[in-house]
């Protein structure tokens, strides 16, 4: 039986990105099995993100549109995770609907999925400003401070997971944490499973507005260090 791949997507007020997004990416779970699913979450979108989304399952029978109460990236993040696992996912891959990645890059990862717990994306290639760049080395500061690991790029939203540790590692992040991505790897990090990194394209925003900015992303950094904490504590137990 062929791997069930499934490719889940967090959406929030991006009707001006998701439907060539969607399109861009649902030939990848067309060639990965009969079972594959490309799932998007809207995460409580005040725009036609939802409506676009459930218009195109029409014509495209392996999109799994799915809408949730407002609750942010991780939360919503978390909310396509389990929601891939419960649904017998053999392998879990995250990106975003704001079309700054590729899916031509994703052929690497998928060759690598039995040699490695987890593959991750990291943006040697980055047109997103000076900035995002600064707070990704920020995040990978504070990472080996609260868990003594050292991750490439911990926040990439490109990355391909087995489902069998991604179920076990879950388990050690709140469900309405705002840096899952980032918490997932240091955990796999931490617990020495197989963490690869590949290198890919990171795009500018290809349309809309960026719903957080870079005073709220060092809020949520600075709040989420006490989290980061416990969760470092439990892997120690």
């Amino acid at each position: 039986m062929a791997d069930r791949l499934f490719i889940v997507i967090p959406a929030y007020n991006e009707q001006d990105n998701i439907r060539q997004v969607v399109t861009d990416w649902y030939p990848v779970v067309e060639k990965h099995g009969n079972d594959s699913r490309l799932v998007v979450i809207d995460d409580g979108s005040r725009d036609d993100t939802f409506a676009i989304l459930q218009e195109m399952t029409q014509s495209m029978p392996k999109l799994t549109a799915l809408t949730k109460p407002n609750g942010g990236h991780g939360a919503t993040v978390m909310y396509g995770y389990k929601y891939a696992l419960d649904n017998g996912a053999d392998y879990v891959f995250q990106t975003d609907s704001d079309g700054q990645t590729l899916p031509s890059e994703f052929e690497p990862f998928w060759i690598a999925r039995n040699k490695y717990d987890v593959t991750i994306g990291y943006r040697n290639k980055r047109r997103d400003g000076l900035s995002r760049i600064f707070v990704t080395r920020i995040l990978r500061l504070v990472v080996y401070i609260c868990f003594r690991v050292y991750v490439l790029d911990a926040n990439t939203p490109y990355r391909l997971m087995s489902a069998a540790t991604l179920r076990e590692n879950l388990a050690f992040i709140p469900d309405d944490f705002f840096l899952t991505n980032v918490a997932l790897s240091a955990v796999y990090k931490k617990r020495r499973q197989k963490v690869h990194f590949i290198p890919i394209t990171f795009r500018p925003r290809q349309g809309g507005k960026n719903s957080i900015n870079l005073i709220k992303i060092f809020k949520v950094g600075l709040a989420s260090i006490r989290s980061f904490i416990v969760i470092n504590d439990k892997l120690d137990q």
